[in-house]
């Protein structure tokens, strides 16, 4: 049996498990004080003519309704509810392939093994900062400067998109063979030669698999700006639902429906992921 004799005992002779440290003197005084001054403003908070428990009541009750007894009113038709989830699938779709051509340009740039290491860095630190911008923020920017609407919504999710883009393909290009740059320089191929007939082919199902992952999530943002933006689609159908009409049903309809897209979409990111993105993280 192994003799722990350094090791600190309690005063019935074994070892001490547990041990006392600043770091988690501050970790527990601080997550107590949390707590402290979060059940303080829980009691001493201002509701003024809402009764918490009734509120708290109504909001067990509406989500019930909303996902256990979800249906159409009649204030839409089925087929009303398809154009506008149409309008989302398109808006998701039109940023996509915008944002696919800006970034596959600006991908070339940003490959070390196609241009300059100072150059790949500056594109990348560029797009570092625009990619560490939520996109709805980026879409309330341009509301501010444009004014809302879908142009503002389109604007916005293709700045974050492209700059998304920029970093998965040309992370492709940088995976490929070296030597097939290599072998095509030594030819006296020029760039664009180099590019069309020994990139684009290699990383091809690789750029096809991000556009579509890229897609799947602009699908998700575009359901977002539809309500937050004014940019239309099924978004801003369920804006109404809830703001205007108090229709937790007809909210949860629409989740539903989302959700099943999304669920659709993901599948289909997932399989192309795995077959031709190796180790991919988002």
């Amino acid at each position: 049996m192994t003799d722990f004799k350094y090791a600190e005992r309690t005063r019935k002779n074994k070892i001490k498990i547990r041990k006392i440290t600043k770091s988690g003197i501050y970790l527990w005084g601080t997550l107590g004080t949390c707590v402290l001054l979060g059940f303080y403003k829980l009691v001493t908070i201002n509701t003024g003519k809402i009764y918490i428990f009734t509120a708290i009541e109504d909001f067990f009750k509406n989500v019930g309704l909303m996902f256990f007894q979800p249906r159409l009113s009649e204030r839409y038709t089925f087929a009303e509810i398809l154009q506008s989830l149409g309008v989302t699938l398109s808006l998701g779709l039109l940023t996509t392939l915008i944002s696919a051509f800006f970034a596959l340009f600006f991908s070339f740039f940003a490959a070390k093994n196609l241009s300059g290491e100072k150059l790949s860095k500056v594109i990348k630190v560029l797009i570092s900062f625009v990619r560490s911008v939520p996109t709805i923020l980026w879409v309330t920017v341009f509301s501010a400067v444009i004014g809302v609407g879908a142009e503002a919504a389109v604007i916005g999710i293709c700045f974050h998109s492209t700059a998304y883009l920029i970093k998965a393909y040309s992370e492709s290009t940088e995976e490929i063979n070296a030597g097939i740059v290599e072998a095509m320089k030594s030819t006296g191929a020029s760039r664009w030669k180099i590019i069309f007939q020994g990139i684009l082919p290699s990383t091809a199902p690789s750029i096809l698999s991000w556009t579509f992952v890229r897609f799947e999530m602009n699908f998700t943002n575009a359901v977002v700006v539809g309500a937050a933006a004014g940019a239309g689609g099924i978004g801003y159908e369920m804006f109404m639902a809830g703001s205007m009409y108090f229709d937790s049903r007809e909210i949860g309809f629409f989740v539903y429906l989302v959700l099943g897209i999304a669920l659709l979409l993901e599948s289909i990111s997932v399989y192309l992921k795995k077959k031709y993105i190796k180790g991919s993280t988002r």
